[in-house]
């Protein structure tokens, strides 16, 4: 793992960002938590790559609010054709 950035998937809606704050802080220094809204999964950003990577092993298929957590390294995201656009049928 090279970053320090981490997807959390499978999120109960109720959860908040300061509650997946605290949840990541017990292992390490969380610089940003961003749960998109309505959708059930969200980033957290920890302050080095090692925090990262312990929070990962350790939460990784963990329950939290009754959802089985799944945490991986963040992918970048895709990049979009400037310009073009898809014709609809």
């Amino acid at each position: 793992m090279q970053g320090k950035k981490l997807y959390v998937g499978n999120l109960n809606y109720s959860v908040t960002n300061k509650q997946l704050e605290e949840l990541f802080s017990n292992y390490g220094e969380v610089i940003q938590v961003n749960i998109i809204e309505g959708k059930g999964f969200g980033f957290v950003e920890m302050s080095s790559t090692s925090e990262a990577v312990k929070a990962k092993e350790e939460l990784n298929g963990s329950e939290f609010q009754s959802r089985t957590l799944r945490v991986d390294e963040a992918r970048p995201p895709k990049k979009k054709p400037r310009g073009e656009y898809r014709r609809r049928y």
